[in-house]
């Protein structure tokens, strides 16, 4: 533990009125900072040693309120739209000052932590929080510092969290009270009026999706990593439903690491030093890693007990589905240390398809790569969201459209480059359903699946022979060790099998239609990777 000391030596804080800070406590180990959360009645411990807090009225990120500024250096490189929204440079400093003064009467808890696991690529932070609970996520997130590291730390991104400060919409420029505004200039992401701390962790992630294309030729990406005994890397690239996690999570492969990473010229590398993963409905037999992970050190977000116990009750919805865990990673048995692996030599993108057309297995060209990248498929079914009563398809530009600066076409002309210069192979994995669409059909059976992966990493698919899809172009593998050979080909598995035919060509089309706003900035290589399919405008 640090105090404040001779603040005139405190580099960093300078910007947000220290002086008149409360106290300003440096790094704090974890018992401490659960300490301090319990003290400041922020949290509770579980029966675990779990520390559990709640994030207030925002239980999930807001993107609506999720910030850039436009100035000099952004206005011409980042992709503005409804998902990076332009504030003003002005507002900014206004803001920040308005802050400094907020936090001058506050404790304020400093963790100086970096993120990239590559030494070369690295990004040294300091995250200021006036909550002890949240330092302690931002601990467990990301890189920890040695001490001799933190002697000389220097930050090249500032984090300034104060969940109780509200923005005024009027004169601040924002859209109501909570904010997270990222200036690529003054290095410093301000984040007010939200206790929901993945909004941290995402701000730092696309700070480095960012940087890191346009100054350092890495490739960031939203996917999970493992690596095999032979030095293997294995990429799973899926958004929330598909497996990424049960499929990363490998007993017989190492875990890079389960959200988060770089693809540099030597390597893949995780960018942060923990894992966030979701608890609604946790088991031990589901999944042990996690549910072990769950111990003292370790923050839960919006859960509740059993009654009358301080045991979690993970099936507990009363304040949100998006209950959280977040941990260091080495609390996973598996996990490499330090978190890099060699360069890929496979890569999976993971869909739930409810619609039962797209084949359990196919493998991909770098055209087709390239435009399922930027689509990043999957559908909803009945039950995920209030409202949805059939299937309905999702696309998320680079499984992960809400933390891109750069237009998508960037990263996908990053990722077909890489693919063909290590000579990548990437596959298409349904994970949803087939037999026909939800409803009808039938889901992917998880030992079929991990089955499909195995034979992809060891090459058991390598000589077998493949038949193209007619409306999608992928290639489909007529046989698979652990699979029977029918449930391959997806159309062998619908009784009606003109349906299947017609539910191919909607669901191409609806990949076209959401591929038309990409259109105008892909190359024709990219272009070439679309399904055979006409659609009416």
């Amino acid at each position: 533990m640090k105090e404040s000391g001779d603040k005139s030596k405190i580099a960093g804080l300078e910007s947000i009125g220290h002086q008149g800070a409360a106290a300003v406590l440096w790094n704090l180990p974890p018992a401490q900072l659960a300490e301090e959360a319990v003290k400041n009645g922020e949290g509770m411990l579980t029966d675990t040693g779990a520390l559990m807090c709640d994030t207030g009225k925002f239980t999930g990120r807001s993107p609506k309120d999720r910030f850039i500024v436009r100035d000099e250096k952004t206005d011409n490189t980042v992709w503005w739209g409804d998902i990076n929204i332009g504030f003003a440079p002005d507002k900014f400093d206004q803001l920040h000052h308005k802050m400094a003064d907020f936090l001058k009467d506050h404790k304020l808890y400093v963790c100086d932590a970096y993120a990239g696991a590559h030494p070369d690529y690295r990004l040294n932070l300091r995250i200021i929080n006036t909550q002890a609970w949240q330092n302690l996520f931002c601990h467990n997130m990301f890189l920890r510092l040695t001490k001799d590291e933190i002697a000389s730390h220097v930050p090249d991104f500032t984090v300034i969290c104060a969940p109780k400060f509200m923005a005024d919409p009027e004169t601040d420029g924002t859209r109501q009270a909570n904010f997270a505004i990222i200036s690529f200039t003054s290095k410093m992401i301000l984040i007010g009026g939200t206790g929901y701390a993945g909004e941290i962790k995402k701000g730092i992630f696309s700070v480095l999706n960012y940087i890191l294309p346009q100054e350092r030729n890495t490739l960031p990406m939203h996917c999970s990593a493992n690596v095999g005994e032979t030095g293997d890397t294995a990429i799973f690239f899926g958004l929330s439903g598909t497996g990424k996690t049960a499929l990363s999570a490998d007993p017989e492969r190492g875990l890079i690491g389960d959200d988060e990473h770089g693809w540099a010229s030597d390597s893949v590398f995780n960018f942060e030093g923990g894992c966030y993963a979701k608890v609604i409905d946790l088991t031990r037999e589901k999944e042990p890693q996690i549910w072990d992970a769950i111990r003292f050190g370790a923050v839960v977000e919006n859960t509740r007990f059993i009654p009358g116990t301080r045991t979690i009750d993970y099936t507990n919805k009363t304040v949100t589905e998006n209950t959280r865990t977040a941990y260091p990673i080495y609390y996973i048995d598996n996990a490499v240390q330090p978190s890099r692996g060699g360069l890929p030599r496979n890569i999976f993108f993971l869909t739930a398809d409810a619609f039962g057309v797209l084949p359990p297995i196919s493998r991909l060209n770098t055209s087709q790569a390239m435009y399922h990248f930027i689509s990043g498929y999957t559908a909803k079914v009945a039950g995920t969201e209030v409202g949805i009563l059939t299937p309905q398809a999702t696309f998320s530009a680079c499984f992960g459209a809400a933390f891109l600066p750069l237009h998508p076409t960037r990263y996908a002309e990053m990722l077909g480059h890489k693919m063909n210069e290590h000579q990548v192979q990437v596959w298409l994995v349904n994970t949803g359903w087939t037999g026909g669409s939800y409803g009808v059909g039938y889901r992917m059976e998880l030992p079929h699946t991990r089955a499909m992966i195995k034979a992809a990493l060891n090459g058991a698919l390598a000589d077998v022979e493949f038949t193209r899809h007619p409306v999608f172009g992928v290639e489909v593998p007529h046989t698979c060790p652990g699979v029977p050979s029918e449930l391959l080909n997806p159309r062998s598995t619908w009784a009606d099998k003109e349906a299947y035919d017609r539910k191919a060509t909607e669901l191409a089309a609806a990949f076209v239609k959401n591929f038309m706003k990409y259109a105008d900035f892909a190359s024709n290589d990219i272009l070439a990777g679309a399904p055979h399919v006409a659609v009416t405008t």
